[in-house]
C-alpha cells in the first residue's frame, strides 16, 4: 500500500493511473479537491479496489494520522500543492497554508506513523516529496542547467512556498532521520493539465477561437517534461534513490515559450483546422508580462540518469503531438474542467 497526496491533480493523477496500470499494490489517495483537483481525472478507477479516494487536506493533522494507522503505508509520496504562479502573485495565503503549513503538518503526521512502526517496516518507508524547479530561481541564456547544488533563490511566492516546503523535508529528515526523498521537476505537460497553464490554455483558446494570451516577448525559456516520464521518474526514485537526498527530473527540451505555442499551433493546423482555413497563431495575443517572471528555467537531469538509470522516454516532438492528440480525443472533459471557477479566472486575467 501506498499513500498519495494530491492524487486528484495534474501530476498526481497520471501518478496514480500509472501506478495502477503497471501494478496491483493499492493506492490510498488524498486530495482536498480544490479548483485543480478533479474526479474526472479518475473516473477509469472508480470500481477499483485498490484505489481508496479520500476527501481532505493534507493540513488536517488528525486524518492524515487516522489514515496512516488504518492502511498502514510503506510510502507516503507528497503531490498536494498550490502550483500556479500568476494566482501565487494575486493571492499568495493559499500557497502558504498548503505548500508551507500543510506539508508541516503532514510531515509530522508522517513522522509519527514512522516513529511507531519497527523492523523492517520502519528500515523500508520512504517519504517522497515532489517539487519544482522554480525554487532554483531564474537562469541567464547562457548559464548551466539547475543541478542539485544550485543554491534555492525563489522569486514568486508560489516558489518560495515550494522552497519552504523542501527546507522543512529536508529539516525532519536530518534532525528526526525521517527517511525522505526529494524530487525538483521541470515544465510537466501532459494529459489532465487543468488549463491555467500555458499548453492546455493554449489548446483550449485554439479551438474556441480565443486569444493565445502571451507574455511579455514570449521568450522565457523552459525545459518540458511529459508528465508520464515524470511518473516513471517517480517510481524509480522511489524504489531506488538514495535517502535524505534530492533528484532532478528534466527532459532535456528547453524551449521558448513562443515556440511551444507555434509547435501547438501547427499541430493543430494539421489534425483540427480552422473552417476559415487560416493558421491558429493568427490568434496569439502579447499581454502584460508578469511581475517577476523568471526568464529561464533548465535542468540538468544528469545524476538521475548515471545513478537511478532514468532517462525520458518522450522528446518534445512526440510528447506535445500525444498531449494534443489527447485533448483532441477528451472534449468532455475539458469542457467540464473549463466551466465555472476557471472560465471566471481566465476572463478577469486575459479578457
Amino acid at each position: 500500500m501506498i499513500f498519495v497526496t494530491g492524487g486528484a491533480g495534474f501530476i498526481g493523477s497520471n501518478f496514480v493511473l500509472d501506478w495502477l496500470a503497471q501494478s496491483d499494490e493499492p493506492v490510498v489517495n488524498l486530495d482536498k479537491l480544490t479548483y485543480a483537483g478533479n474526479l474526472d481525472n479518475l473516473t477509469s478507477l472508480a470500481n477499483d479496489a485498490r484505489h481508496i479516494f479520500v476527501q481532505g487536506d493534507i493540513g488536517d493533522f488528525e486524518l492524515v494520522k487516522r489514515l496512516l494507522a488504518e492502511h498502514q503505508p510503506r510510502a507516503v509520496l507528497n503531490f498536494a500543492a498550490e502550483s500556479h504562479v500568476d494566482r501565487s502573485i494575486h493571492g499568495p495565503e493559499d500557497f502558504i497554508q498548503t505548500n508551507v503549513v500543510g506539508t508541516f503538518h503532514l510531515l509530522e503526521a508522517v513522522r509519527a506513523y514512522w516513529s511507531a512502526l519497527e523492523g523492517d517496516e520502519k528500515a523500508d518507508f520512504r517519504f517522497l516529496h515532489v517539487s519544482t524547479d522554480e525554487v532554483y530561481g531564474s537562469l541567464a541564456k547562457n548559464d548551466p542547467p539547475f543541478n542539485e547544488h544550485n543554491r534555492y533563490e525563489p522569486n514568486s511566492p508560489y516558489s518560495a512556498s515550494k522552497a519552504a516546503s523542501d527546507h522543512l523535508v529536508r529539516a525532519y529528515h536530518h534532525t528526526y532521520g525521517l527517511p525522505m526523498l526529494t524530487t525538483n521537476c521541470s515544465n510537466n505537460y501532459g494529459p489532465y493539465h487543468f488549463p491555467e497553464k500555458l499548453i492546455p490554455l493554449v489548446i483550449h483558446n485554439a479551438l474556441n477561437g480565443k486569444p493565445l494570451p502571451i507574455y511579455g516577448d514570449g521568450q522565457q525559456i523552459r525545459d518540458w517534461l511529459y508528465v508520464k516520464d515524470h511518473c516513471t521518474a517517480i517510481r524509480r526514485v522511489l524504489s531506488a534513490g538514495q535517502l535524505g537526498e534530492t533528484y532532478n527530473v528534466g527532459g532535456w527540451n528547453e524551449k521558448p515559450n513562443i515556440e511551444v505555442v507555434n509547435t501547438i499551433c501547427s499541430i493543430l493546423d494539421e489534425l483540427k483546422p480552422r473552417a476559415d482555413g487560416l493558421p491558429f497563431n493568427t490568434q496569439v495575443t502579447y499581454v502584460k508580462d508578469r511581475p517577476g517572471h523568471d526568464r529561464r528555467y533548465a535542468i540538468d537531469a544528469t545524476r538521475l540518469e548515471k545513478e537511478l538509470g532514468w532517462k525520458p522516454a518522450e522528446t518534445f516532438e512526440t510528447g506535445i503531438r500525444k498531449t494534443v492528440q489527447w485533448y483532441l480525443d477528451h472534449p468532455s472533459w475539458v469542457e467540464n474542467i473549463t466551466s465555472g471557477q476557471y472560465r471566471q479566472w481566465v476572463e478577469k486575467q486575459y479578457q
